[in-house]
């Protein structure tokens, strides 16, 4: 679990950094550009694709994984939205709210058949 827990903050910490000098240098414009990638039907394009099933996927889990509460459609937003940021930390907050339990992690507590 300490190994995951370490790619689940180099991911994240890469990521905060890379994405801050895209910023920095590109603007906040993400919008545009992804989806105009994608309507420009090119590699680009099919590569973002792609990772929004990646995204829409995450925020499926995230919302099943809550039992479709009211709280883990919120989090199916935000997931779906914050991507990597997003999925890092819920899980690295998740590995210690679990006690560092995967079954727990991955299919929350009533799917993982753990009593409270």
């Amino acid at each position: 679990m300490q190994v995951f827990r370490l790619f689940l903050i180099v991911v994240l910490l890469v990521n905060i950094g890379y994405t801050a000098v895209t910023i920095s240098n590109h603007g906040i414009h993400l919008l545009p550009v992804f989806f105009g990638d994608i309507a420009r039907m090119d590699w680009p394009g099919q590569f973002n694709m792609d990772f929004s099933s990646f995204l829409l996927l995450s925020g499926l889990w995230t919302a099943w994984r809550n039992g479709f509460s009211a709280s883990g459609l919120a989090l199916a937003v935000v997931a779906a939205l914050g991507g990597i940021l997003f999925l890092a930390t819920y899980l690295l907050v998740l590995s210690y709210t679990c006690g560092g339990d995967i079954r727990v992690m991955m299919l929350g507590k009533q799917a993982a058949h753990v009593s409270p």
